[in-house]
């Protein structure tokens, strides 16, 4: 079945499973959790760059231009000098956790370049160039000569002593969409596309390249997700890690050995899906995954399905953020719709079923 032609200003809609109303509703709900400065917290209020960044893309799908561009203007507000931003930063701009995490400074480029898909709005790509450029700077600050990039730089400027490959996976998706900004911009940087080249090899390649972080699901999926592991491989890819993680009727896993389904992962794990064509199961993990809505259209983070109950017991943006993407990249509404999907055109593919093997072929621009 082709996807959709996306319609200006239209709210995403899955016909049986959530209506326009009701997407629109959860993403009143994040705007409602706003703070006053423009950042969006997790429920304890602590504001990080890339959930916060997922915020505002969700709440630009649903057409609350206001509440996403107040989000932007706070990135830009709180950007430091070396490109980067404070790992957690309490109400009232205190940053609680000083260390600049990698993934996190990438992501702007993926909002800002999603932002425009679905705006066309190029003077808003013109105002937070210069934001997306130095965050860039500093994420490549920290790649190794073999390709993969260190997840975080101290207070004091001293890098981690390791990568990890949710992240890796995450940046490379920030590096192609970087790319495309530059390009617009009429600053070509051929330097980030051939480093977003070597990162999708390690990542598709190189396992020992990171820290072992396997029990967790985003490691699994993440490489698809992120656009390093596509064409034929990438089915293969998930099939190995389905039944670690995948509990039939209920969503994804977080970790491979607890009982417990997040909202959050499983809509993340609709988009790799759909990225890779299997729409069919895409849309299914979807409907699973409804039993965590509250009915204001608020979403709870995750269920813990042996004691069945809430866990933990909240709410979170981010999880009702991951439901708003999934639902567009579903209904091919938005002009944005396509931005996890776009990212494997010529970039990696992954041919063999394991990961590690390097009988992959890996192109780079």
């Amino acid at each position: 079945m082709p996807y959709a032609t996306p319609v200006a200003g239209a709210v995403p809609a899955v016909p049986g499973i959530l209506t326009e109303a009701e997407i629109r509703a959860t993403g009143e709900i994040i705007a409602t959790g706003q703070q006053d400065s423009g950042a969006i917290g997790w429920p304890d209020g602590l504001v990080d760059a890339w959930n916060h960044v997922e915020c505002a893309m969700a709440m630009s799908v649903c057409g609350l231009r206001g509440p996403a561009r107040r989000a932007y203007d706070w990135l830009l507000a709180t950007q430091r000098a070396d490109g980067s931003w404070p790992r957690r930063t309490a109400p009232g701009g205190h940053a609680s956790d000083a260390v600049g995490e990698s993934n996190h400074a990438a992501y702007v480029a993926v909002g800002v370049w999603h932002e425009y898909l679905v705006t066309g709005d190029a003077g808003f790509v013109a105002r937070m160039w210069p934001a997306v450029r130095r965050a860039i700077e500093f994420t490549l600050g920290l790649q190794t000569p073999r390709g993969e990039i260190i997840w975080q730089r101290g207070p004091g400027g001293a890098p981690a002593s390791y990568a990890l490959l949710t992240g890796c996976s995450s940046i490379h998706q920030s590096l192609r969409c970087a790319a495309a900004l530059a390009d617009f911009m009429g600053e070509p940087q051929p330097d980030w596309e051939l480093a977003a080249g070597r990162l999708a090899h390690v990542v598709a390649c190189h396992p020992e390249a990171f820290a072992d972080k396997s029990r967790f699901s985003m490691d699994w999926y993440y490489p698809v997700l992120g656009g390093s592991v596509r064409g034929p491989g990438a089915a293969a890819w998930l099939a190995a890690g389905w039944p670690d993680f995948v509990v039939p009727g209920l969503g994804v896993r977080c970790v491979r050995d607890e009982p417990w389904v997040t909202g959050a992962e499983t809509c993340e794990l609709v988009l790799a899906l759909d990225a890779t064509g299997d729409r069919s199961r895409a849309r299914e993990m979807f409907a699973e995954i409804q039993f965590l809505r509250d009915p204001d259209g608020a979403y709870w983070t995750g269920w813990q399905y042996a004691n069945r109950q809430h866990f933990p017991n909240e709410r979170s943006g981010y999880t009702s953020a991951a439901v708003i993407l999934a639902a567009d990249a579903l209904s091919a509404t938005s002009g944005g719709n396509g931005l996890f999907r776009a990212i494997g055109a010529g970039t990696a593919t992954a041919p063999a079923p394991e990961p590690g093997n390097c009988g992959c072929a890996v192109t780079t621009p």
